[in-house]
């Protein structure tokens, strides 16, 4: 039978366990993101990560929250207003393109 030491680490391992998953599980949505970033900007993956990053900078979203909403626009087609000026500009920054679907510069 454990001692109050044994079931505090097992505890602590468990936690550990939940976070390491939650990592892989958050990783995953970020490395998406940047598939569809460096497919629709023609970029490479640094330029995909960076455009990601500076949308969360700008947007003062946490960058995996960001990820799922480019995520969800390439499911849906919907992306809040927000995110998609703030996408815009970091693919300027970095990409040769515009986004596809977006209204034609004047």
């Amino acid at each position: 039978m454990p001692t109050d030491g044994g079931s505090e680490r097992i505890f602590e391992l468990q936690e550990e366990v939940d976070q390491l998953k939650e990592a892989v599980v958050s990783h995953a949505v970020v490395d998406q993101a940047i598939g569809m970033i460096v497919a629709l900007g023609r970029v490479t993956p640094d330029e995909g990560w960076k455009v990601l990053k500076d949308v969360s900078q700008h947007t003062n979203i946490k960058l995996r929250n960001v990820a799922e909403l480019i995520l969800i626009w390439g499911r849906s087609g919907g992306i809040p207003p927000e995110i998609r000026v703030e996408l815009e500009e970091a693919m300027d920054r970095y990409g040769p393109t515009e986004i596809p679907g977006s209204p034609p510069e004047r």
